[in-house]
């Protein structure tokens, strides 16, 4: 039976305070609860002007305070900024504060770009180097694990203990997370929407035949991560499309903003090779009505074989995002 859950990034949009970005993501977080989703992931960005989700373990906790039932995690905690025994240490709390509700995605991409990454740590490029070290550390501090004899840190614990743990998972868009998620025997998350599908199947293949079981997961558990929006009609899905449309364009270009209104979209005049480009990413989108939408998804979900499908969603207005989740959750029927 594959599970449905949504991934948040906390989107800026003009004309809208930055801060109502974090507090739109905590009220979808309860929807999406009520809703049905099994997950509620939040993603980290650092110093970027439409991503705004700078904090998961913060918003996961506040999250984890208004929510009883859905999984709570982080996409992921970019764990080459960070020291490893303080990541234990916060997902230790996490995890009191949400017992066995919280998911723990590790990455190793910057999220940003060099300067903030030399900002936010000034040794961030060995400690990539050390990126599997600092996993395996990460993954015994947080599961009260002991670490090997010689280890210099051997002596330290993350506290507050309990009965539960935080469910450790494997995020990326290319064979080393997958190779790395298979030598721990964690779950595996491919970031679909990064790659435009690129990579996906080699991953999840090179994921799948070097996994080594482990005690929590003898078998290897999978997800992929899809851009999608639902609508009530077909052209209305492509009218809120629209502002993420023009921001992929523009990305690629070299501007990054925030999302724009479609009405202000319309208004932009582009060259013919930009609406060959436009034309493209439209064609490649997975847009349109529940049906549509859950169609394409439970396409993609039996075409890669995997356990789980995370849903992604941009829409210049919160309802319009909030409603093509409600719309997703009748279509895979999440509230029986």
């Amino acid at each position: 039976m594959i599970k449905f859950s949504v991934l948040d990034q906390s989107i800026a949009v003009f004309g809208k305070p930055e801060d109502q970005a974090i507090r739109d993501t905590i009220a979808l977080a309860r929807l999406c609860e009520d809703l049905g989703f099994h997950r509620f992931w939040l993603s980290e960005h650092h110093n970027h002007p439409t991503i705004l989700g700078t904090a998961p373990e913060i918003t996961m906790a506040a999250i984890a305070q208004m929510t009883n039932r859905i999984r709570i995690g982080s996409a992921g905690i970019m764990l080459p900024h960070y020291s490893a025994f303080k990541v234990a240490e916060q997902f230790r709390v996490l995890d009191a504060i949400a017992p066995g509700r919280i998911d723990m995605g590790l990455g190793r991409a910057p999220g940003s770009d060099g300067l903030t990454g030399q900002a936010l740590n000034p040794n961030g490029r060995s400690n990539s180097e050390n990126f599997p070290q600092n996993v395996h550390d990460l993954m015994s501090w947080v599961s009260n694990q002991p670490l090997a004899d010689q280890h210099p840190f051997r002596s330290l614990q993350a506290h507050p203990k309990s009965n539960t743990s935080p469910e450790a998972w494997m995020l990326g868009t290319s064979d080393y997370g997958a190779r790395l998620a298979a030598h721990f025997g964690m779950p595996y998350c491919f970031a679909y929407f990064i790659t435009d599908g690129q990579g996906t199947q080699r991953a999840l293949d090179v994921y799948r035949q070097n996994y080594q079981p482990s005690e929590r997961f003898p078998e290897p558990l999978t997800s992929i991560c899809v851009w999608a929006l639902a609508a009530d009609s077909e052209a209305k899905a492509h009218r809120i499309f629209k502002p993420r449309l023009h921001w992929k364009l523009t990305r690629d270009q070299g501007g990054i903003e925030p999302l724009h209104p479609p009405e202000v979209v319309d208004t932009f005049e582009y060259a013919p090779q930009e609406k060959t480009i436009l034309q493209r990413l439209t064609s490649e989108a997975i847009i349109g009505t529940k049906e549509q939408v859950a169609s394409s998804l439970k396409s993609l979900a039996s075409m890669f074989e995997v356990d789980e499908i995370v849903v992604l969603t941009w829409a210049y207005d919160d309802d319009d995002r909030r409603h093509s989740y409600r719309l997703l959750s009748e279509a895979f029927d999440l509230q029986k």
